[in-house]
């Protein structure tokens, strides 16, 4: 849990899985970064799905809603997903938020494993697991995710979205946007076109939710890592160099979405170079 001036902030691990480390590492050799990370006989790494539980001023929001609950067992049993305490939703209920208390949903972009727990199944319908929140998302981002291409059509799926448009409940941003006094989304661009990051301030208290700007921990201290899936690989390394720079000058902490071992991190500068140095956090699940 993280307080950070009126808001309480509670990171809940949606689901762990195991995926291929060529798309997670993309051309950086496994040499190097199984320094970092074990990998197993099929040469995948672990991954998690941190979302955030946001609390205060009177709102109650839920940013990134992980994997969802509709997966068929043969994706889950590839995956090796498990759920050692529950989903996003039980997570939520574990701190006495029920769905219908959230307000706000933010999708830092809509790839399945960021947005597939929007919607859930009741009696072979699809409704919003969230009945009375305004999901948020980039007005480019919904449109690459509903008219996607050969290479992002595997992990664009309308059902995690569209229904939400055509209910009217899916927001469409045209960038940076204020969400909150002290909460903002903003494009960082280069995982998709439209990719967001949700940062928070408070007098001199700066975090910064990365999502997929980063994947794993180690993406943002290395600029030239990046995974095999982002779209714009040059991009992401001009906008990781834009807040590398912020984030040392404002001493921020780093939240990270997807990495195994470090949820929460700030860069510092050693020398020449910079690392990151990890905070340890209390996670829900």
């Amino acid at each position: 849990m993280i307080r950070i001036g009126d808001y309480r902030i509670d990171i809940i691990n949606d689901a762990q899985i195991k995926i291929e480390a060529g798309g997670v590492f993309g051309l950086v050799p496994r040499a190097l970064w199984s320094r970092s990370y074990t990998f197993d006989e099929e040469n995948r790494v672990e991954m998690h799905h941190n979302c955030l539980l946001v609390r205060g001023e009177g709102h109650t929001i839920v940013v990134d809603t992980g994997l969802g609950t509709r997966l068929d067992e043969k994706t889950s049993r590839r995956m090796a997903l498990e759920r050692p305490k529950g989903d996003l939703v039980s997570g939520l209920r574990a701190l006495g938020v029920e769905p219908e208390q959230v307000d706000l949903v933010i999708n830092t972009h809509l790839h399945a494993d960021h947005c597939g727990g929007n919607m859930r199944e009741h009696e072979e319908t699809l409704l919003p697991t969230f009945p009375n929140a305004e999901y948020w998302v980039q007005r480019l981002e919904f449109a690459d995710a509903m008219y996607p291409n050969e290479r992002s059509r595997g992990t664009y799926y309308p059902d995690n979205y569209a229904p939400l448009h055509r209910a009217g409940q899916l927001r469409l941003l045209d960038g940076d946007t204020l969400a909150l006094p002290g909460i903002r989304c903003l494009v960082t661009p280069g995982h998709t076109r439209a990719h967001q990051s949700v940062l928070f301030e408070a007098d001199e208290q700066k975090l910064l939710y990365i999502a997929d700007l980063s994947t794993f921990a180690v993406h943002f201290e290395r600029l030239a890592w990046m995974t095999a899936y982002d779209v714009e690989p040059l991009v992401t390394l001009e906008t990781k160099r834009k807040w590398q720079r912020w984030a040392l000058e404002h001493k921020a902490l780093i939240l990270f979405e997807h990495d195994p071992l470090t949820v929460a991190a700030r860069l510092v500068q050693v020398g020449d170079r910079v690392r990151l140095e990890t905070e340890q956090l209390q996670l829900e699940n």
